[in-house]
């Protein structure tokens, strides 16, 4: 062996190694490589056992040495390694994970370095460092590329997934109503239990941001959402989730603190479309001041209000005409009696609220009910103020 010096240890490979270089590389067997390397790949979790047939962890293991002896011999490779494109493509497509993946590729590196000291002698020790690096650099160069192959294939992959689930959800949609059977298909595809209610929420205009963020918050916490532009309103439905406690739970009721109209489809898929319509409906109701969910129980009111309205019910002008009648103050009392009223059912709980006898709140009521002809003490009566105040 020759004195050791910088040059001959600095990793550089020298002019005079080609030669044995070569001879190195030539005596390294491919296919003893490949089966040492199949040897370990399959005590990798994510491998154990192989998701893949071993005969085809054997063809690629086999194609991958073959590669990086060309590459080592050569000093690198100049341009793509097919075989990198085809280990990260079947891996992504057979579920293995990144990191199982990468800690295979590395196994090349093992397998390798082994075989290589295996074959060289002494007088090779020199030789053997000033080329680890480019031992190094090879493997790299190829999990790189693997690497890359594997995150585009998997980007692929989602994106077929989104496609496909779009459409099963536009579906859900689209004119005429899906039979009973495609929407039993439908949500099996989709893996939500046909008939599992489902919480249904609605968001229009500068509304719509917000959802779309819960929406992000819910999916990283594990949830599965999904999205439907229905014309200007952007429909989000998920399974009524039942985990008392944990982070979803609490996410599902944060939809509750949102701009967004928001119903509950008990019977699953098959009430999906009308509860979509009801929930983009109540999301119209909103005035610019208010906030938090508008729910059926909050909505239902102001909804039948502005369908009356609009064809062309007067709902409560006779009341707005006889209370016109009436001083300022004396309008500002009664209204205030029998809207405190209306939202409590209890006479009691009104002069409490309104910080007055309950006699007081009795006679009101009986003057609101003198002037305008509508008793808000008659249920059938009250209906009205009810819908017309809302």
């Amino acid at each position: 062996m020759h004195p050791e010096s910088p040059r001959s240890l600095s990793g550089i490979p020298e002019p005079a190694d080609a030669r044995r270089w070569s001879e190195l590389l030539d005596r390294l067997d491919v296919d003893a490589l490949t089966e040492t390397f199949l040897g370990l790949v399959v005590k990798i979790p994510g491998y154990d056992p192989p998701p893949v047939p071993l005969s085809e962890v054997r063809r690629t293991g086999r194609l991958s040495f073959e590669a990086l002896v060309d590459g080592l011999r050569d000093g690198g490779f100049g341009a793509r390694i097919p075989v990198s494109s085809d280990v990260g493509v079947s891996r992504a497509r057979a579920g293995i994970p990144i990191t199982s993946l990468m800690t295979a590729i590395r196994l090349d590196f093992t397998v390798l370095w082994d075989a290589l000291t295996r074959v060289a002698t002494a007088e090779d020790a020199e030789l053997i460092v000033r080329h680890t690096g480019n031992v190094l650099r090879t493997v790299d160069e190829y999990a790189g590329q693997t690497q890359q192959a594997y995150v585009e294939e998997r980007a692929r992959m989602q994106e077929e997934a989104s496609s496909v689930r779009r459409g099963l959800v536009a579906s859900l949609f689209q004119e005429p109503q899906p039979t009973e059977e495609r929407l039993r298909g439908i949500a099996e595809a989709l893996g939500v239990p046909h008939e599992a209610p489902l919480l249904v929420a609605a968001a229009i205009e500068a509304d719509v941001a917000a959802l779309r963020v819960h929406v992000s918050e819910l999916e990283r916490a594990g949830a599965t959402v999904f999205t439907y532009y229905l014309g200007d309103t952007l429909v989000v439905f998920t399974q009524r989730l039942a985990l008392p406690g944990s982070r979803l739970e609490e996410l599902a009721h944060g939809v509750l603190d949102l701009r967004v109209g928001v119903v509950v489809a008990e019977s699953g898929m098959p009430g999906l479309r009308r509860a979509a319509t009801t929930a983009r409906d109540l999301a119209r109701l909103f005035r610019p001041e208010e906030s938090g969910a508008m729910t059926w129980n909050r909505g239902w009111a102001r909804m039948a209000g502005r369908g009356l309205l609009a064809a062309g019910s007067p709902i409560i002008e006779d009341v707005n005409a006889a209370l016109a009648g009436c001083g300022e103050a004396e309008r500002t009392r009664l209204e205030e009696a029998t809207r405190s009223y209306l939202a409590t059912g209890s006479i009691g709980r009104s002069a409490t609220e309104l910080f007055c006898h309950r006699n007081t709140v009795t006679n009101r009521l009986r003057r609101f009910a003198e002037l305008t002809g509508v008793d808000p003490l008659v249920p059938e009566q009250a209906a009205r103020l009810v819908i017309g105040w809302a």
